[in-house]
Parts: C-alpha cells; sequence; structure tokens
C-alpha cells in the first residue's frame, strides 16, 4: 500500500458519459496562471513525502544532499532537492525507484537500452488513467475528435510510444487502427483502405510511409489524411513544412519521454502551432544552464528538467532530459506555459573542431535546398588526429543529380557560415539510405574510443 503523510490531492474526475463531451477540454486546461501555480505546489508537496517516504532510493538521495520534503514551502524551494537522471534509474534497475512494486503495480515500460542499461518505468491504475487523459488532451489540441479513425504507427511494446497514444486515442472518442511501425507497404495499404483521418508516428517514418505510397503510384496527398501528430524525435519547421507539403494535413507536435509518463506530457494547438503546451497540472517543467546547473528563467534556452506531480508507481524528482529548449507563456492554454521547439539533446551534441552542432540544424539548412531530401546522416570520423564529418544525404527523386550536387555545396558552404564547421556533402541516389521504423538514428560516431 503506497502512501504519504501528506494526503494525496490528485484525484481524478470521472469520464463523460457522453462520448462527445470527450471532445470538450478538461477543466484544468482553462486554469489562469495562479490556479495552476496554487495546485502545484499542493501536489508538489505530496509529491516530495510520497517519493521520500516510499522509495529508499530517494530517502538516500535526498538524505545524501541535506534536504527533506519539510523543506520545501513555496514553488521556489523545489530548487533545493537535487536532480536525477537515466543514470539514477540505472543504478536503481529495475524496481528500486519505484514506489509501488505490489498489487498496485498495473504496467511496466522500458526503454530499449541501446545505450546502456534499460530504464524502467511503472504505472498504477490511476497513473494509466493519467496517461490516458493527457494524451487525449494533446489529441484533441491537434484537433482529433470523438468518431475520426486514427492510424497508429508508433511502436507497440516495452516503448511508451504505441501503447500510450493507443489509449489515449481511444479516450478521445477515436477508433484506432494499431498497425505498429514497420511493414510501410502495409501501412500503405491500410491507410487506403481504412481510410484514417489522423496519423501517428516519427516525423522521419512518415516520410518514409510517404516514399511507400510513391511506389505504389499514389500521391501522398491523395488520402484521407488531414491530420499527423507526431513526436519521439526532434524535428524543425522546415520537417513541418516538408510534411504538410507531401500530404496536405495539419503536422503538430506531441512531447514525452518514458521516464517522465510517455507521450502526452506536452501537445501543441492546431490553433496556432505554436508549440507544445505542458500540462502543468501534472507536470512541474524547469529550464537549467545544462554546465551550471543554475535554473533559468522563462524564455532563456538551456536543459528540460521535470518533476512530476501526480504519480504514484514511480515519483520522478527534478528529472534531466537533456532535450534542449525554452519554456515560453501559453498561447490557447494561458495557464500552462508551452516548449519551444526541441533544437537538439545535450547528449546528442556533436563537438567538431571545438564548435557544437546538432542534426536539426543540418535539417533546418537542407531543407532549405530544393534539391536536398530530408533523408541524410552524419558520420564523424578521426582520421588524421583532426575530427571531421561527412553529411551523406540522397537527392530528391524530381531533381538531377547535377542540381542535387550543386546545392550539396551550398549546404557545405551554409554549414561552414552558419554554424562554423567544415564539413564534407556526399550527395547519393534517393532510398540509399536506411530508413527507421521508429526513432531514426542520425549520427554515426566512428571516432576510436578512449
Amino acid at each position: 500500500m503506497i502512501q504519504a503523510s501528506v494526503p494525496n490531492p490528485y484525484s481524478p474526475t470521472p469520464l463523460p458519459a457522453d462520448p462527445v463531451d470527450r471532445g470538450r477540454r478538461d477543466p484544468e486546461e482553462t486554469m489562469s496562471r495562479d490556479q495552476i501555480e496554487s495546485l502545484q505546489f499542493e501536489r508538489l508537496r505530496w509529491t516530495l513525502h510520497h517519493a521520500y517516504e516510499n522509495v529508499p532510493a530517494y530517502t538516500e538521495h535526498f538524505d545524501a544532499h541535506g534536504v527533506h520534503p519539510s523543506d520545501f514551502t513555496e514553488l521556489a524551494d523545489l530548487a533545493k532537492f537535487p536532480y536525477t537522471d537515466k543514470e539514477f534509474l540505472r543504478k536503481n534497475y529495475p524496481f528500486k525507484a519505484f514506489a509501488a512494486t505490489g498489487p498496485e503495480l498495473r504496467r511496466i515500460h522500458a526503454s530499449s537500452g541501446t545505450t546502456g542499461q534499460p530504464t524502467v518505468v511503472g504505472y498504477t491504475d490511476t497513473d494509466l488513467d493519467t496517461w490516458a487523459r493527457l494524451v487525449a488532451r494533446c489529441f484533441r489540441a491537434s484537433g482529433i475528435r470523438p468518431g475520426d479513425r486514427v492510424h497508429n504507427a508508433y511502436g507497440y511494446g516495452l516503448f511508451t510510444g504505441g501503447l500510450g497514444a493507443h489509449y489515449g486515442a481511444e479516450r478521445v472518442g477515436a477508433a484506432v487502427i494499431p498497425m505498429s511501425g514497420g511493414q510501410t507497404e502495409k501501412q500503405v495499404q491500410l491507410i487506403r483502405d481504412f481510410e484514417p483521418s489522423a496519423i501517428l508516428s516519427t516525423p522521419t517514418y512518415l516520410l518514409t510511409i510517404a516514399d511507400g505510397f510513391r511506389k505504389a503510384g499514389i500521391g501522398p496527398k491523395d488520402t484521407s489524411l488531414k491530420t499527423a501528430v507526431l513526436g519521439a524525435e526532434p524535428w524543425t519547421e522546415e520537417m513541418r513544412r516538408e510534411i504538410e507539403q507531401t500530404f496536405g494535413v495539419d503536422a503538430l507536435d506531441i512531447y514525452g519521454l518514458s521516464e517522465v509518463m510517455g507521450p502526452g506530457v506536452a501537445g501543441e494547438s492546431v490553433e496556432t502551432k505554436d508549440g507544445s503546451h505542458v500540462w502543468e497540472d501534472h507536470f512541474r517543467p524547469e529550464i537549467i544552464d545544462p554546465f551550471t546547473d543554475e535554473v533559468l528563467e522563462t524564455g532563456r534556452p538551456g536543459e528540460l528538467v521535470f518533476t512530476s506531480l501526480t504519480k504514484e508507481a514511480l515519483p520522478i524528482i527534478r528529472y534531466r532530459t537533456h532535450d534542449l529548449t525554452r519554456l515560453l507563456p501559453g498561447s490557447t492554454h494561458p495557464g500552462h506555459r508551452r516548449m519551444g521547439r526541441i533544437t537538439g539533446r545535450s547528449d546528442d551534441m556533436i563537438i567538431l573542431r571545438g564548435v557544437n552542432l546538432f542534426p536539426s540544424q543540418i535539417e533546418e539548412l537542407a531543407l532549405q535546398l530544393p534539391g536536398l531530401s530530408p533523408h541524410f546522416t552524419l558520420t564523424i570520423t578521426r582520421p588524421d588526429r583532426m575530427d571531421e564529418m561527412t553529411v551523406t544525404i540522397e537527392r530528391r527523386p524530381e531533381a538531377t543529380m547535377e542540381q542535387a550536387q550543386a546545392d550539396g555545396q551550398a549546404l557545405r558552404g551554409q554549414i561552414k557560415t552558419t554554424i562554423g564547421s567544415s564539413c564534407t556533402v556526399d550527395v547519393v541516389e534517393p532510398d540509399s539510405l536506411a530508413r527507421s521504423s521508429g526513432k531514426l538514428k542520425r549520427i554515426y560516431d566512428e571516432r576510436p574510443k578512449g
């Protein structure tokens, strides 16, 4: 039985009896900033006590930093508490960071563990209910309505994307086509046959689906799709334009990560397309300087940090996401701050001859050149004690190789001028590079280790 000395101030409201009502906003979405912060204070107070009293890993963590939940007397006091990160969860693998490991635990997800020990996350019934509600909020904001058909091309399984999106779409009142990732020819067939109005996937995999339509002799615009809700990897405004022009859809961002909840931590409005609103009745975001750990004010760019406010099975305190962005005032949901575009990850940053760069910067420049496609990779080598980067990028099918190579040279010059780093650009034929059905690998670091 999980419990804390401070009562949990979160009690989920019942679902509307009428499915049409699921298309309306939750009352918390219309709260003012003052109301949100008052709610955050009460929920943060509970979360800190809940974590300290139910999770030995947090008890040790707080004690080691000389801080106690009773030290939290105002929102600013959150800065007194230590950060956590993937290493905190890996150190406590699999369940030592959980507050619920017995009969209250209802589901377990995990990361792929491709870069180390997997991070494991868990959910109680209340957690799963919250998750579905917040994903449904994101989908409503993006324009998905009760009665819509939604094609889900996120991967199912231990990855949180597929099931998180699935239950959120059902919660909003839509019919879900649980395709999962891969089998691109079948994706094309089902989109044609089932005529969904919305699709859920990573942005790069949606471009792979576009290639599948073209190979089948079908224009990507000649489908029933009207909305694409895309996440799980950083993407730029140039990529949004590429997708919208390719499919004739509204392309919206959805943000989340498994450790914090999964997809649905923040979502973008089709009305403005100006960044994802963080659902601050359930999460407290901070932006910090990734080098000094200083908390930065709203508007300044830095690393995104999250504290959960209502999670039961796996409370998360000041979790460093490594995602680089900034917080902005709310627009369509004024009480909830927005996230700017994720410009990259601090652990994905390439340091090339003293210059910091991210794949998203290359994407932004490449998509401004008509002969170059969105499909590219970055290979880092060190042949003579000096780092070198090669951008391998496909030409667009409608461009000649001569035109694409000219644009490749233009890209090389723009990378040097805009980012400040020299590189080689290798233009290759369409379909030369591997496609991904999930998160795309852009960076191949072939430098000697050690």
